[in-house]
């Protein structure tokens, strides 16, 4: 069977320090640890309500996380600013690398979908604005068995609405827990470990291959 890459979106394929701009209009130099927060917080709320089986969409937990952040930072941001700042992250920036990337994979004859936490329709208009939805053949979301990756039966859906095997499916993901989740799943994974800061978790599943950059992809799968 030919070789499936699954691209997760927000972080990955889309810049989720898009906000950053805004971000420092309202506050500042607490700009910075603000939006990693927000995203660490995001990320902490899906995870919950996953386990929970207490199910919400990933834009809830997008607003909730803002919600809890700015209480953590003390900063009484209005409704309207709170407003802004979500709309911004419906239209985040593409990383980059991701265009070439994902044109040269495309030419190369993989099969490329888009596989996000986030919610078909948001996915798509993200997808869109950022001028990359064309490379995929179709966006699959969580949003449809109420829950959130790492769990393993979003992984199976995905395998469902593509028609592939495990064993031949590929996860490309910057976010570790994404990558264990697909590894524990039977997938092989691509870490893209953007910052040499980076660290994966040392546990005892690994990615399949480690790359810098979304331009290494390519190499990496051929090798």
């Amino acid at each position: 069977m030919a070789t499936t890459l699954a691209f997760d979106v927000y972080g990955t394929l889309i810049d989720t320090q898009g906000v950053l701009n805004q971000l420092r209009e309202y506050m500042g130099e607490q700009a910075v640890p603000f939006s990693q927060a927000w995203r660490d917080k995001q990320l902490e709320y899906s995870f919950r309500r996953g386990l929970m089986q207490n199910y919400q969409n990933f834009a809830l937990c997008t607003a909730q996380a803002l919600d809890y952040c700015c209480q953590v930072f003390q900063q009484p941001l209005t409704e309207q600013q709170k407003q802004d700042l979500l709309t911004i992250y419906k239209v985040l920036p593409a990383h980059p690398d991701a265009k070439l990337a994902l044109a040269d994979l495309q030419q190369a004859g993989y099969g490329l979908y888009a596989f996000s936490n986030g919610q078909q329709a948001a996915v798509e208009l993200l997808l869109e604005t950022a001028e990359i939805r064309d490379f995929f053949s179709a966006v699959v979301s969580v949003d449809q068995v109420k829950s959130f990756k790492p769990d393993p039966a979003v992984y199976q859906h995905f395998l469902d609405k593509t028609q592939s095997l495990a064993s031949s499916t590929w996860l490309v993901s910057s976010n570790p827990f994404d990558i264990t989740g697909a590894v524990s799943a039977g997938w092989q994974a691509a870490w893209v470990q953007r910052s040499p800061a980076a660290v994966f978790d040392p546990w005892e599943l690994a990615p399949t291959v480690t790359i810098t950059s979304l331009s290494d992809l390519a190499a990496a799968l051929a090798a």
